[in-house]
């Protein structure tokens, strides 16, 4: 148990460090070379262009890594709330050194990129992963979690495209937020009736009681934070979603008139 606590923390110690110089230095070095726009940015969108260069970078290790787990680990598929957590808790560790990494670069740029709902969001996700990591349970549940982190590179993507001016209309855009939309609503919102009916379901056998009332309350009050947050984040999805599709018609609507091609 020492070992795997050691394990552990090196591997939450390392990400941290890891993302904290890709933050301060490789995405700065690599998106001055890859994107000739980054160099006109103010300081500010710099700090946030690289926070989201990390973001993105997050994203899709961990949330690759956790699909792969979530489909063929077998422990945890076989024993979702008690089945050995050994290659789950990489993924939860090394997520967790990231939320840290983030969590101290919003804190220091409170002005640039301070935002009260992603603060609630890393603690919220750090309470659930610490007890995870501590105790080795409900890793299934915790990677299941984890899938949400595949809408982050469309979201920001999303913003890339806005800093850099590009047409609303553009090809690009539209696919980007058609995919945003998509996905942000597979990951984080279709999974949420799921969630909740495994916790139906599992309730008061030996299993769930086992947890002991800690574990049991942070499981469903974390959880429920976090789906507050992602229901009102696909509402305002949403909305920009039907916004743009509205100006296409009206655009469309409109070069019809000046075409004199109007049904």
């Amino acid at each position: 148990m020492e070992a795997d606590t050691k394990l552990v923390t090196g591997i939450v110690c390392s990400s941290f460090v890891t993302f904290q110089i890709l933050f301060h230095f490789v995405s700065h070095w690599f998106s001055a070379k890859v994107c000739p726009g980054y160099n006109s940015l103010s300081i500010e969108k710099k700090i946030e262009w690289n926070s989201r260069v990390v973001s993105t970078c997050h994203s899709l290790l961990v949330g690759s890594f956790g699909l792969y787990l979530f489909l063929f680990d077998e422990p945890t598929i076989a024993d979702p709330i008690w089945g050995d957590p050994a290659r789950v808790k990489l993924n939860i560790a090394t997520a967790s050194g990231y939320l840290i990494s983030d969590l101290l670069i919003i804190l220091l740029n409170w002005k640039v990129i301070g935002d009260k709902f992603f603060v609630i969001h890393h603690c919220a996700a750090l309470t659930a992963y610490y007890l995870m990591l501590r105790d080795g349970v409900l890793a299934y549940i915790a990677n299941f979690r984890l899938l949400a982190e595949l809408s982050s590179p469309f979201v920001n993507q999303r913003w890339f495209f806005e800093t850099l001016k590009y047409p609303k209309f553009s090809k690009a855009n539209v696919i980007n937020g058609i995919l945003m939309t998509v996905v942000f609503f597979i990951v984080r919102i279709i999974a949420i009736p799921p969630l909740y009916f495994f916790i139906y379901s599992v309730y008061g056998t030996e299993a769930f009681n086992r947890l002991g009332f800690t574990i049991q309350f942070a499981w469903v009050s974390t959880c429920f934070v976090l789906d507050v947050m992602n229901v009102m984040w696909m509402i305002k999805i949403t909305k920009g979603c039907i916004k743009v599709i509205s100006l296409i018609r009206q655009e469309k609507a409109k070069n019809s008139l000046q075409n004199g091609k109007l049904d």
